[in-house]
């Protein structure tokens, strides 16, 4: 019998590779030569790095950089030594959770992102997996490519700056002192909006209001970002402005379609690709996934249901397991999740549910009664 367990993270409680082991334990209880395949998982928004880093086995990475509005950072990011492999996120140099309520539009910049990069490649890095949710930015990733040599030039061939508020300034491009390094990297991003860079649903207008663009803002930033485009696509000769999810991170997918040669993937199916997952199904019989909370979201191409679909691609059962299991849940039956379980054992507080010893007690018990019924079953 062959058992794949793949669970997202129980955020605050267990990590994704934590949670794996546990299910792990309580299926060797009760078939102790069951082979057993734990993989990361995660769908390329916040825990990504560190549940590839752990699953796949490397390091993380600290490193200081410039946050949004370039008040030095500490961002983390993954390093796979064997693989030459970076991960990371850009919201750890230019998340908008660092910024909080100093919103800042025009001066909120990806500089840190780039120095990131940078970083890993200075250790030989030449493969990078990076999400690019969660950002505080609208800078159209001048920011990024400036830490990473590019530079941004006015009408007067002077730097026009790192943040939104430069694009407009942007006459002509150098690409001379970029990183020669670069072209021997392999830029995978998880991205998972399909606006283009401009219009009425392009990156300003979408997703500026939460970044504190306002109305009178919208229109000269987007008109920025065109522009930035146009000067793009003179000098580089590329052309990715309406392309889907040129538009995301405010316009950080256009930088590394554009200027990196980029691609720009569903975060969960990058991450299946990078964890080998598929190969992993072949040959399940059972397979077991899950996260903190199951509800109706989850049916809506969460990871678990990512997970799901490929199992039944080889005629396994799904089991999700979660921390707590809400109304609308069921739907996750419609999304080839067979049967879906609460690991709670008793009526505890959400502090004590939430200890990392007792919802690794709970996952492996729970585990193992599942594991006793589907022996008795066959």
């Amino acid at each position: 019998m062959k058992v794949v367990v793949a669970i997202d993270s129980l955020k605050g409680s267990l990590t994704s590779m934590e949670a794996g082991r546990a299910i792990r334990d309580g299926v060797l209880k009760v078939l102790p030569d069951t082979e057993v395949v734990v993989k990361p998982l995660a769908d390329g928004g916040e825990g990504t790095t560190e549940a590839l880093a752990e699953g796949l086995g490397g390091e993380m990475v600290y490193v200081d950089v410039h946050g949004p509005l370039e008040t030095p950072v500490k961002a983390g990011y993954g390093w796979i030594r064997e693989t030459k492999t970076a991960i990371m996120e850009m919201a750890a140099a230019a998340g908008i959770i660092i910024i909080g309520k100093d919103k800042r539009p025009l001066e909120a910049t990806t500089y840190g992102v780039g120095e990131m990069m940078k970083d890993a490649i200075g250790k030989g890095c030449r493969n990078f997996i990076i999400g690019i949710g969660g950002s505080a930015t609208n800078d159209g990733g001048i920011g990024m490519l400036t830490a990473l040599g590019y530079e941004f030039l006015d009408s007067d061939g002077k730097a026009v700056g790192i943040g939104g508020g430069a694009l407009k300034d942007i006459a002509s491009i150098r690409t001379e002192k970029a990183m020669p390094e670069l072209k021997e990297c392999q830029f995978k991003i998880a991205c998972d909006v399909t606006n283009p860079l401009c219009g009425t649903n392009g990156a300003t207008y979408i997703y500026g209001p939460q970044k504190g663009v306002t109305e009178d803002l919208k229109d000269v930033l987007d008109k920025a970002l065109a522009s930035y485009a146009e000067v793009t696509k003179k000098c580089l000769g590329t052309d990715f402005a309406e392309y889907e999810g040129a538009g995301a991170a405010g316009g950080l997918g256009f930088a590394f379609l554009s200027y990196l040669g980029a691609d720009l993937q569903p975060g969960i199916d990058l991450v299946l690709d990078a964890v080998e997952m598929e190969e992993a199904m072949k040959g399940a019989d059972l397979v077991f996934t899950g996260e903190g909370r199951l509800d109706y979201q989850t049916a809506m191409g969460k990871a678990p249901v990512g997970i799901a679909k490929l199992a039944k691609k080889y005629g396994a059962k799904v089991i999700a397991l979660a921390g707590a299991v809400i109304e609308g849940a069921e739907e996750c039956n419609a999304n080839g999740i067979d049967a879906y379980f609460p690991i709670l054992q008793q009526i505890v507080t959400l502090d004590e549910a939430m200890d990392p010893e007792r919802a690794k007690q709970n996952m492996t018990k729970t585990t193992e009664q599942i594991i006793r019924l589907w022996a008795a079953a066959r």
